[in-house]
């Protein structure tokens, strides 16, 4: 399966090289906000963005990469060399993401996934890239049970349902705290199953020592890397997509468990009128049971049926 979605930081060389490029009559003229410059071509359609990221999609996106931003534009070869641009992404480690952090409804879930050389050739071929990058939720969970089936048990999953996750953070009184131990906990569970993983990484968020000090026995055993934008790493992008999977799976028993015909996703005014409706029908009682309480959200759709906080059950 090709990679139908590439995202290049361009400098400002590049850019103006680009833009002059694109002014050839092989290529027509769009509309896109916030771009420089963008076009559609026979089969991918072309994004440069006034930050200087360059956006490829399309059946064509390798193609063009490959013979025509390559040699003209970047004046090297990237695409299939991120061994080398990147060398510690095919050592052995595993990487860790989350899904359902900006979520009202649903939980809070943590995957992490083990890989070397070998994984990573097989999930490149596989398409494997950062979940938030992938818009359709059926091509989410089909790319996650490929992945998975590659594997060879080598990751976890770690899930905070809405109550568990409500009466952790009622505790720790910060998301990124949550989040943390989550970290820590997926990457205590891959240890078991692979005792000699030498490093970890995960996005950054919130100070470094935040994951170091949640480590547990195990894995304060390891070197722990976060950085920004991991997501470009095989193994992060391949625990995203696991990590967005499980969650997406967690809303359709919730739609089943609670008769919720569709339970939306983010935080959205769609997302605080079914959480609105739900309280109508079922009493304020069905919020720690379905949703983060900790949102704002909150707040307004129990005001929104006559209620406040002081209604909600206690843990």
């Amino acid at each position: 399966m090709k990679q139908n979605s590439h995202t290049i930081k361009l400098t400002d060389e590049q850019q103006q090289k680009l833009i002059r490029l694109l002014a050839d009559s092989r290529y027509t003229p769009v509309d896109v906000p916030h771009t420089q410059k963008a076009v559609s071509a026979s089969n991918c359609r072309i994004n440069l963005y006034n930050s200087g990221k360059c956006l490829v999609q399309g059946k064509g996106a390798e193609e063009w990469i490959t013979f025509t931003l390559e040699p003209e534009v970047l004046g090297e070869a990237r695409l299939g060399y991120e061994a080398v641009h990147d060398p510690e992404s095919v050592e052995p480690h595993m990487g860790i993401d989350e899904s359902g952090k900006g979520d009202l409804f649903g939980p809070l879930v943590i995957a992490s996934v083990y890989t070397d050389a070998k994984t990573v050739a097989i999930l490149q071929e596989l398409g494997a890239r950062d979940s938030k990058k992938i818009t359709s939720d059926r091509v989410a969970l089909q790319l996650a049970s490929d992945i998975r089936k590659q594997l060879d048990g080598k990751f976890a999953i770690v899930t905070l349902g809405p109550e568990a996750y409500n009466r952790m953070y009622a505790s720790m009184k910060n998301v990124n705290r949550v989040l943390a131990w989550g970290h820590a906990r997926a990457i205590e569970n891959l240890l078991t199953k692979v005792p000699d993983c030498p490093r970890a990484l995960s996005d950054k968020f919130g100070p470094t020592h935040r994951i170091e000090s949640a480590l547990m026995q195990n894995g304060k055993k390891i070197k722990m890397d976060q950085r920004t934008k991991a997501e470009s790493d095989p193994a992060v992008a391949a625990a995203s997509i696991l990590a967005r999977a499980a969650f997406l799976n967690a809303l359709r028993k919730m739609e089943k468990e609670f008769g919720i015909e569709t339970v939306p996703k983010g935080c959205s005014a769609r997302v605080k009128q079914i959480a609105t409706e739900l309280v109508a029908h079922k009493g304020p009682g069905i919020l720690p049971k379905t949703c983060k309480l900790h949102f704002k959200t909150t707040e307004e759709v129990l005001l929104a049926n006559g209620y406040t906080r002081s209604d909600l059950p206690t843990a």
